[in-house]
């Protein structure tokens, strides 16, 4: 699957880390819920890191379509917001 990090690039990210990577998406969105801004940016510093680790960085100059667009580092609570998918979560599944 090709991830797409706002304003960072594109990353191939194996099907195989998603069951990891929902488990901080869903730590996310508890977080969304119950307005925690500091556990919201560290968590979302954390998913981010963790896709750029099991993820393998695309050329600069390839243009794959993204399955999945991801918020910047520095996203707000209300940015995030506006890309949830509709069951929740920033990661499908």
């Amino acid at each position: 699957m090709i991830v797409r990090i706002m304003g960072e690039g594109q990353v191939r990210l194996a099907d195989s880390h998603f069951a990891e990577l929902n488990k901080l998406d869903d730590e996310l969105l508890a977080e969304m819920e119950s307005g925690d801004g500091p556990g919201f940016r560290a968590t979302l510093h954390a998913l981010l890191d963790k896709v750029r680790e099991l993820g393998t960085p695309l050329e600069d100059d390839a243009l794959e379509p993204s399955e999945l667009i991801l918020p910047p580092v520095d996203a707000s609570l209300e940015e995030v917001r506006e890309l949830l998918s509709e069951d929740g979560g920033l990661i499908p599944g």
